[in-house]
């Protein structure tokens, strides 16, 4: 896993302070969900502390790419979009996720992501609509930088400079080992450190660990099938949050729940952002044809681009999209797509059949020019797909997202397996189980990572305040 793209949220980057003994809240994580927990928790009059066991804080926040969802915003109302709405967000959430998500928690999730995408951008974040509906989505809901970069790096710009501002002590190098409880309460953690071991006093500990993709034995665990695949995750995703929860008695939701992304390159698990698809990009296979509606939920895709020869396919977009989008700029400047200056050459290039793969683009024109993809039924076609150069990407299914983990309510307390709240205990993110069901819609996870992580630290603090 590539690291270079998060060399500006090595600690050099971040305000530091002492230590203290003790703390209201400590969060554990740096990502989204931390850093959204820690600022919500300071801003609402607790002291806190994040814990990061990792070198560089963020983690696979770090390389969220395609955007976050989000229904009724303001850039959304002003882009034309009126018909949307958190009821049918939560429509197209419960149908992507195989009617195996919490309906609270997603109730809860569609409800409140169009305020936290608003605090983003009140934060600073340089968000924009993103036109495209992504795989599962009846409509276009996704939010992200406007010049169409990854939507990761953004929010841990703003996140960190807020938590600089506010004075948060973030503290890297440091991996938390065990939740202290009392009297069947929590009262601090353990935390590794190079000094060694030593106790942080708290009165609520927010988990925001993240999942558990880059852990193959866990992974297999579950689910042996997926055993060999390459993952999108960090090298830090490997699901000691869960494990810390385990130890205190927290209960497990869809733990066995794993997503597989259907475009990511094989040598090195580098992510190839879904809102390629969602702005036009196709996919074909060894022989040059199309196989799937691209916009099918992700789960769907992977199992149709593995059931292709060899397992893989090329997902292959045109310049318009390159102009446009600053993901796409990138993935041909870091070698992960060739560039060919028609479609003979680009057939050369990726060694499928020329005459097919013209006809092939013919045959997608005429479904654009009709705005009906008789063939494959892909309900929305926003480009024409015709203007050279085109490029094209190598892409195979590789681990992507952990749907399950800890159970939590909506007030992002953990459960215990009584099915009761476990006093000081607050998780929110990949670390938790119950969102997104069986398959995670793309751009959800981001608003999820800020919509709980918020509750999570408004409601930590509140139980601090309190005890």
């Amino acid at each position: 896993m590539q690291l270079k793209h998060i060399a500006f949220l090595t600690l050099s980057a971040v305000s530091t302070f002492a230590m203290a003994e003790g703390f209201d809240v400590v969060v554990v994580g740096s990502g989204g969900a931390g850093l959204s927990s820690a600022i919500t928790a300071k801003e609402s009059g607790a002291t806190v502390v994040v814990l990061e066991k990792m070198a560089y804080i963020g983690g696979n926040s770090n390389f969220a790419s395609g955007g976050m969802n989000a229904a009724g915003t303001k850039q959304q109302l002003a882009a034309g979009v009126t018909q949307d709405s958190p009821e049918l967000f939560y429509k197209d959430t419960m149908k992507g996720g195989h009617n195996l998500n919490n309906p609270a928690l997603l109730k809860t999730l569609t409800e409140n992501a169009k305020y936290a995408e608003e605090w983003l951008v009140d934060l600073g974040a340089k968000f924009c609509f993103r036109k495209g509906r992504g795989g599962g989505q009846s409509i276009a809901r996704g939010h992200g930088p406007c010049d169409g970069s990854a939507v990761g790096p953004e929010i841990l710009r703003v996140l960190t400079e807020r938590a600089a501002k506010d004075g948060i002590a973030i503290r890297t190098e440091n991996q938390v080992v065990k939740i202290v409880m009392k009297n069947g309460a929590v009262a601090g953690v353990e935390v590794k450190t190079e000094d060694g071991v030593k106790t942080i006093d708290a009165r609520a500990v927010v988990l925001a660990t993240g999942g558990f993709g880059a852990n193959q034995a866990m992974v297999t665990k579950y689910r042996p099938e997926l055993k060999g695949f390459s993952t999108t995750n960090h090298p830090g995703a490997l699901g000691e949050g869960i494990k810390l929860g385990e130890d205190v008695g927290a209960s497990l939701t869809d733990i066995e729940q794993i997503q597989i992304h259907p475009s990511v390159i094989k040598r090195d698990g580098h992510l190839i952002s879904e809102s390629m698809r969602a702005r036009g990009a196709i996919m074909v296979n060894q022989k040059g044809e199309r196989f799937c509606n691209e916009l099918l939920t992700r789960d769907v895709v992977s199992q149709h681009v593995l059931k292709q020869p060899g397992g893989y396919a090329y997902l292959i977009y045109d310049q318009s999209i390159f102009d446009s989008n600053k993901l796409s700029r990138g993935y041909y400047k870091d070698g992960y797509s060739v560039k060919a200056e028609n479609l003979d050459e680009l057939a050369q290039k990726i060694k499928v059949p020329a005459k097919t793969l013209k006809a092939t683009f013919a045959a997608y024109k005429k479904a654009y020019d009709t705005q009906k993809d008789t063939a494959f039924g892909r309900p929305e076609m926003v480009i024409a797909l015709d203007k050279a150069p085109y490029y094209a990407a190598q892409i195979t299914p590789g681990i992507h997202h952990t749907m399950g983990g800890l159970t939590i309510n909506t007030k992002a307390e953990v459960q215990s397996k009584a099915g009761k709240s476990i006093p000081g205990l607050f998780a929110a993110g990949e670390v938790t189980g119950g969102v997104h069901g069986g398959n995670r819609i793309g751009g959800n996870a981001v608003a999820d990572i800020v919509t709980f992580g918020r509750i999570a630290g408004k409601d930590a603090a509140a139980y601090a305040k309190a005890h």
